[in-house]
């Protein structure tokens, strides 16, 4: 098993090299039609937030969001395995569908355990697949007649960060059968370390002192915006920036360059 400064150490390197560079990757392929743009709320926004409506309003409103929000989010999840092999690969499990096992700190118990990133990230079907892998070791130990495993109590789901209270129903759903340990709680059963989820924040953050991709968001609004004056605006996915007439329902057409 890896000592506590080993994750650390793994885990800055993931953040800066996996999930850094593909968020930059992510952001620098964004275009136009990257977007699924809402015509009822896109000029308001723009509005809302930049007091007008031109082009680079527009792209700051589409791209904003995606670069802080939907993209590193995305990025997280869409790594999580990597994540479990570079960075927990010392606590890897032999068993199918389990991520890792590690002796808890808590109560000296081997777990059996599936990671998930944060406490919004598995659906209604997820529910069933992790019950089920769960229900495998139930019957795996049953058979085998190895008592010492209990899988009410040592198969758990492992979030990554987050509280017990922002939990999803989804997994909430788990949890009235198998634990769910999120954030603080699961670092200190895997590492014995009190305040090992402060520290691994903290070591992300020190990446974060690194970056500075403002040049890289300027250069994807300018590129945005210039496609956005060069779209057709007659069709629902772009709208207007000064003329606009109702002549069709189903969407607000520019007159823009389209005059008789």
């Amino acid at each position: 098993m890896d000592a506590p400064e080993v994750i650390l150490k793994k885990s800055e390197i993931f953040f800066r090299e996996v999930i850094v560079k593909s968020h930059v990757r992510n952001v620098s392929k964004l275009n136009l039609n990257s977007f699924n743009v809402n015509p009822f709320t896109w000029r308001y926004l723009s509005f809302f937030a930049f007091g007008d409506d031109s082009p680079e309003s527009l792209a700051k409103v589409l791209i904003y969001p995606r670069v802080m929000g939907t993209s590193i989010s995305t990025t997280f999840g869409a790594h999580l395995q990597t994540f479990c092999s570079d960075v927990l690969g010392g606590y890897a499990s032999l068993v199918e569908g389990i991520d890792i096992e590690f002796v808890d700190s808590t109560d000296g118990r081997k777990k059996y355990c599936q990671i998930k990133a944060g406490p919004e990230t598995i659906n209604s079907g997820d529910v069933a697949t992790i019950t089920n892998r769960f229900r495998g070791i139930k019957n795996l130990a049953r058979t085998n007649n190895q008592r010492e495993i209990n899988p009410t109590i040592d198969c758990i789901v492992g979030v990554l960060y987050g509280s017990h209270e922002s939990l999803s129903g989804n997994y909430l759903r788990i949890n009235e059968e198998y634990p769910v340990v999120i954030g603080e709680a699961f670092w200190r059963r895997l590492t014995g370390v009190d305040d090992f989820y402060k520290k691994l924040v903290d070591t992300f953050s020190e990446v974060a002192l690194e970056i500075n991709e403002q040049d890289l968001i300027r250069k994807t609004i300018e590129r945005v915006a210039s496609q956005i004056v060069e779209s057709d605006f007659r069709t629902e996915r772009v709208i207007r920036s000064k003329e606009i007439t109702l002549d069709d329902p189903s969407f607000i057409r520019c007159k823009r360059d389209t005059k008789d």
